[in-house]
């Protein structure tokens, strides 16, 4: 059985880290690069970098920014936000990142992903879906949550599988911020109709949610922001109390 990963999550905006409740509602938490070593110190896995302004901005991610934040880091750097094309991605990926987030885009135009996973490698593409449930499923929005793209979550998770993606960062739009726990349902779902790796993203509040997510959903990650920024949870502390429960984690 491979270990479960905890991550970090750092929703980037004018070059600051923010956190919401539901995409809304965004405070300032602090400076990218010195989080991410923060965390990195602190034992989380892996580092996602969000420019989440980037989209409806219409503009690129921040490299500098990047840079910056994957020259503190010996961990996998993901980055996503403000990527439109295959060029895009081969920039993030020459300024630091390990990894590359797709959301807009893959709705947009699928075929970024497909030629992304050819020539980067699958370990390369991470397919970011951002879902809120309606009625009895979900749907996948994009541009930061504020559009309905009309595709059903399960669906579109596995036309990315499909598409050469060789992950899926799973956020539910009804919990993001609100600590209430992760959408297990929805988690579940999405593992059950997929083979690649899913990061559940969207309600962490306290070590028991990712006991949760790991056991009764089968999330092969676990992402958390806010609660990490508030100092709520320890990464380290996080770890020995999944370790504790019989969960495999990394050192």
């Amino acid at each position: 059985m491979t270990a479960k990963r905890i991550i970090a999550c750092l929703d980037v905006k004018d070059g600051k880290v923010v956190k919401g409740v539901r995409f809304l509602d965004l405070k300032l938490k602090g400076d990218p690069a010195e989080l991410a070593s923060r965390y990195e110190d602190e034992g989380a896995d892996e580092i996602v970098f969000l420019d989440i302004s980037a989209t409806i901005e219409g503009r690129k991610t921040l490299l500098e920014k990047v840079k910056e934040t994957a020259s503190v880091l010996s961990i996998p750097l993901t980055v996503g936000g403000g990527v439109r094309s295959v060029n895009d991605v081969s920039n993030l990926l020459s300024n630091g990142a390990e990894k590359v987030s797709l959301n807009t885009v893959a709705v947009d135009n699928p075929s970024v992903v497909a030629m992304a996973s050819k020539e980067f490698g699958a370990q390369a593409v991470v397919v970011a879906i951002d879902a809120k449930r309606t009625g009895s499923g979900w749907r996948v929005f994009v541009r930061s949550g504020t559009m309905d793209t009309g595709l059903d979550a399960i669906e579109w998770a596995k036309k990315v599988e499909q598409l050469g993606a060789g992950e899926i960062l799973l956020t539910s739009i009804d919990r993001d911020g609100t600590r209430d726990g992760y959408d297990l349902e929805l988690t579940r779902a999405v593992v059950k109709h997929t083979r690649i790796p899913v990061i559940a993203s969207g309600g962490a509040g306290k070590p028991e949610h990712f006991v949760s997510v790991f056991n009764a959903a089968g999330a092969d990650a676990a992402l958390a922001a806010g609660i990490f920024h508030d100092q709520v949870v320890r990464i380290r502390e996080l770890k020995n109390y999944l370790k504790e429960a019989g969960i495999e984690v990394r050192p």
